[in-house]
């Protein structure tokens, strides 16, 4: 077993794909493949989204959008970020996203409105040039207040009534898509909800999705601690009696969160407390018993969920994933499709 071992599994994210679209019915469905496919590998993941009936792709920089042009010539990219590469983007045939000043000339651009998010967009509909393609808009609290999202979805019917038919008109995320019907228009952007995470915080498996990462490791070390005898920085863990405790070689430069302390691993299967003070390096498990070194430890997969982690550092799945460190230099990557 490698320190630090990444596997993702495209067949699972062409499930979570397939479930989505039949959820959406005849809405397109568009997978955000941003911050490199939200830690799982753009590339490898576009790339089986759009094999599952994706209709298109979404990033948030110009240079995620021309990288993946490199290796996917085929499919529609979206640029969802602010952009003054003009030429580049024309180049590299992106669609872009324009949310205020003038609109470029001899692209495809979506027009987006600000109806509730506060950030980037229009205030009102501007004049159209003809190479719009579709308008759009970003809603702020589909996945915790959807009294709100259908008052942003009103607005966004408001101002675009009368439109061309021909744009598309888009406004779901992936919680929108899940629970918010009205919200399915031209198309949806997925991004959380391919990659088998709750854009809730709860169990995927409540929406039909299945986790599309899992992260392993091993023991490196296991040692005895007599009472008043700690373990990591800090002494934040004294035992209180004689403790078996396991070292795992993944630290916070790993992505394991040292606000993860706490939170439960599985070592041979069997949930064990992370305890001490993580470090960016390694990790303490408390055991029950003494055990080999080399015995595997899950840290996310086999039953456990991200969204666990999540919610004993008081964050959201998309930064924990976001944050898991896949270089070669750190891990080791394996991409399955089962």
């Amino acid at each position: 077993m490698a320190r630090s071992e990444i596997t993702i599994d495209l067949g699972t994210l062409g499930r979570n794909v397939r479930r989505l679209r039949g959820l959406l019915g005849g809405t397109e469905l568009w997978a955000v493949v941003k911050a490199d496919g939200y830690g799982h590998g753009a590339a490898d993941v576009a790339s089986a989204a759009v094999d599952a009936g994706a209709a298109a792709l979404c990033v948030a920089t110009l240079a995620e959008g021309l990288s993946l042009r490199r290796v996917l010539p085929g499919p529609r990219i979206l640029v969802l970020g602010p952009t003054r590469r003009i030429r580049e983007a024309r180049e590299g045939r992106l669609e872009l996203v324009v949310g205020d000043g003038p609109i470029p000339e001899d692209v495809p651009v979506h027009v987006k409105l600000d109806t509730g998010m506060g950030r980037y967009g229009f205030a009102r509909l501007p004049a159209l040039t003809p190479n719009v393609v579709g308008l759009m808009t970003h809603l702020a609290t589909a996945d915790g207040d959807p009294a709100f999202a259908e008052r942003q979805l009103e607005r966004f019917r408001e101002a675009t009534a009368g439109s061309d038919p021909r744009l598309t008109l888009h406004a779901a995320n992936s919680a929108a898509a899940l629970r918010l019907p009205s919200s399915r228009l031209g198309a949806a952007r997925c991004g959380i909800a391919i990659y088998g995470l709750s854009p809730f915080g709860a169990d995927p498996a409540d929406d039909g999705l299945e986790p599309v990462l899992g992260w392993r490791s091993e023991l490196a070390q296991v040692k005895k601690l007599e009472a008043g005898e700690s373990t990591g920085y800090g002494r934040a863990f004294v035992a209180e009696r004689p403790t078996w405790i396991g070292i795992v070689p993944v630290g916070y430069a790993d992505g394991f969160r040292r606000d993860l302390t706490g939170t439960e691993v599985l070592v041979a299967g069997e949930r064990r407390p992370v305890v001490g003070t993580v470090s960016m390096d390694s990790l303490a498990v408390e055991l029950e018993r003494p055990l080999e070194p080399g015995t595997p430890v899950t840290l996310i997969g086999d039953g456990l969920l991200a969204e666990e982690h999540a919610r004993r550092a008081g964050t959201i799945t998309y930064e924990l994933v976001c944050g898991i460190r896949a270089s070669a230099e750190r891990a080791t990557r394996v991409v399955v499709d089962a």
